[in-house]
Formats: C-alpha cells, sequence, structure tokens
C-alpha cells in the first residue's frame, strides 16, 4: 500500500508525543471488499487515525474497538460484515472482512520499519495474534500471508518516477506524479524547471552537459520518462537507465522519432532487449498533444506495470487458518482464498489486460 510509510509515521509521532495508538491490519477478506489483506489502519488513544478500509462503512467502529484495545492493552483479531457478531455492521459490497488490531506496537520495530521504507527495500511485518510484531527487510519470497498465528505483511517502496526533459510537459509529468502519491525527481536542462520543481519540495538537478550524470539512480521501483524536445540529451541518458533495470521506462515523440531513438540506441551499443525495454510513444492516450493529458496518460501507464511488477508479492493468494479470539471461538474454518475473487468481472478483465501489456513492454 503507498499510505505504509505515512501509517509508521503516525505510529512514531504519536509514540514521540507519549500517546498510545494501535496497528490495525486487514488479514482475510471474504467475498468483495474494498481492501486488499495486508492494508492498515493506525489509531491514536484520542480517536485520530490515518487510512481506510472502505468507503467509510466500518471506519468508525474501528476507531472505537481500536481505543478498547487500547484501554485494555490486549489485541484482537474481529470480523465485521458477513458472518460478524456485531449485526448492526454490514459492508455494502455483502462481503466480510477480519482485522487485527495490535496496540502500541514496539516503538523499536516502527522505527526499524520505517528505515527499511526510506531506504527503498521491501518491508515486512511479522504481526502475530496476540499483539507482538516486528519489522525486517523482505525475502524475495516473502508475500502477504498467515503462517501459523503469525501475519505476515510485506510492503514494497513506493513507486518513484525519474522525469528528464524540458519544456511544459515535464512540468505536467511532475504534479501529476505527486498527486497520485508517487517519489519524483527532475533532471532538466531547463533552469527555470529546475528551481520550480525545488521550491515545491521536489528533487531536481540541472544536466549541464550532454552525457551521463551521478543523480540518475534507479531501483527496481523506479519508472523512468523522457520529455526532451531536443533529443540528443536523450541517449547517454536512456543508456545509464537500461543499465540499471527500472521497471518501467517510456519516451516521449511520434514513432518516427522512437525509430530514431532506437537506432541511435544501437549506435551507441546497447543490446536489442535493453533497447525493446523502452516504451515509444510513451502513454495509454495516443497522439496527444496537451501536456496534462499525456502527463496522465503517462501515469497510468507506469501505474498499471507497477501493479504487474508488484503483484506477485503483497496480494496474491493468503493462506487463512483457523483462528480464535481469546476466550472465543473461531473466526472461520480452514481455507484459501484468493484475493483476485474479491475483484469485479471487469476489474478482473482489466488486471488480465494489464499483464498482457506489461508482457508487451
Amino acid at each position: 500500500m503507498k499510505q505504509a510509510l505515512a501509517i509508521l509515521h503516525f505510529l512514531r509521532d504519536c509514540a514521540e508525543r507519549e500517546e498510545r495508538a494501535a496497528l490495525v491490519t486487514l488479514t482475510d477478506v471474504t467475498g468483495s471488499a474494498a481492501r486488499a489483506p495486508g492494508e492498515h489502519m493506525a489509531v491514536a488513544e484520542n480517536g485520530r487515525s490515518l487510512g481506510s478500509f472502505s468507503g467509510g462503512c466500518v471506519e468508525v467502529a474501528v476507531i472505537a474497538e481500536a481505543r478498547e484495545v487500547l484501554a485494555e492493552g490486549r489485541a484482537r483479531h474481529v470480523r465485521y460484515g458477513d458472518g460478524s457478531r456485531y449485526i448492526d455492521i454490514r459492508l455494502p459490497c455483502g462481503g466480510g472482512i477480519d482485522l487485527l488490531f495490535t496496540p502500541a506496537p514496539d516503538r523499536r520495530q516502527i522505527d526499524c520499519a520505517i528505515a527499511v521504507l526510506e531506504r527503498r527495500e521491501p518491508l515486512t511485518l511479522r504481526l502475530i495474534i496476540d499483539g507482538d510484531l516486528t519489522a525486517a527487510r523482505s525475502d524475495e519470497d516473502d508475500r502477504t500471508l498467515w503462517r501459523d498465528t503469525a501475519f505476515i505483511v510485506r510492503h514494497d517502496p513506493v513507486p518513484r518516477l525519474i522525469v528528464m526533459g524540458h519544456g511544459a510537459e515535464p512540468a505536467a509529468m511532475l504534479d501529476i506524479a505527486r498527486a497520485y502519491g508517487a517519489d519524483v525527481m527532475l533532471l532538466s536542462p531547463q533552469n527555470s524547471l529546475v528551481e520550480d520543481a525545488r521550491e515545491k519540495g521536489m528533487s531536481a538537478a540541472l544536466l549541464r552537459f550532454v552525457g551521463r550524470v551521478d543523480e540518475l539512480v534507479v531501483d527496481s521501483w523506479t519508472a523512468v520518462i523522457t520529455l526532451f524536445h531536443d533529443h540528443d540529451w536523450e541517449t547517454p541518458l536512456l543508456l545509464q537507465v537500461l543499465e540499471q533495470r527500472p521497471f518501467f521506462v517510456g519516451a516521449m515523440g511520434s514513432l518516427r522519432t522512437h525509430l530514431e531513438r532506437q537506432r541511435r540506441l544501437r549506435e551507441a551499443g546497447a543490446i536489442p532487449d535493453d533497447i525493446a525495454r523502452v516504451v515509444g510513444p510513451v502513454g495509454l492516450i495516443k497522439a496527444t498533444r496537451d501536456p496534462r493529458t499525456l502527463a496522465l496518460s503517462i501515469m497510468a501507464q507506469v501505474v498499471q506495470a507497477y501493479e504487474a511488477a508488484t503483484m506477485s508479492h503483497p496480494h496474491g493468494s493468503i493462506e487463512q487458518h483457523a483462528r480464535s479470539e481469546r476466550g472465543g471461538s473461531a473466526l472461520q474454518s480452514s481455507t484459501i482464498v484468493d484475493v483476485n475473487q474479491t475483484l469485479t468481472a471487469d476489474a478482473r478483465f482489466d488486471r488480465k489486460e494489464g499483464e498482457a501489456h506489461a508482457q508487451r513492454i
């Protein structure tokens, strides 16, 4: 979830004020639901909260329950919706969700979790049903699932978008990416564009010459978009990017421009498989000339690629075991729940289309 880091900061801020807070985690879904397992809310003892599990259907009840958990000092695992003991709380989708309430998680573990995500590394939270929480960098095969009485949650870093270019298009792209919640950075030979980005609190670096630059550092959760009208800037930067394996690379321009781009990359020594990874013309809406429409079109394509790249980790099949509340009966019998089944037919079709698109690029 994109909000994981913000929720962890909420918990740390509460601890710094010596205010108790609870971490609430969605562990299981039956039928349809607005969120997938692994989503969180944070609730302070005064009722302030961050995050949600629905469109406002259960949040008030969750906040009230979290405050009770904090007062009692004991974890709870509670069902809402279908199958819940709370007959007056229903989800409009008709499904059910199980929430694990973890009161006052260990400050050291919260600090560790924040540090992992701020290093742009994948995070695994291990939430024991009795209330213990530990945080660590994820192993390659970690995913969101139950392991006996521990619920494992994997969070990948939020997508980073490196925008390179000049003119109106990069400015529009930065605004759209920030509104989405991506970590953004600008590289541009246009000084006014760089200064404007810095004034808005974004990372930005001025390109002073055609060639490689030290600031262009990419990880597996980074997308790179080139928006140059003067395409001489592109080739050395794209070569540097392709060596670092981002999850998406896109470039602005017509099909003719893209063919010329490919020719330049070949002549510069790029291998065919890497050249083929550069998507051009970039964007889901073809042939648009409006900078904001183009930015929205590109951002949709980037998010689609990010979801495809991370899909195998956080929200695949959720192994669900019989679990009991303290002194109560099991909430649900053992079963295997495929989170994909909670999607509508249209959403499943769209995701399959997204997977196919990701394979093409």
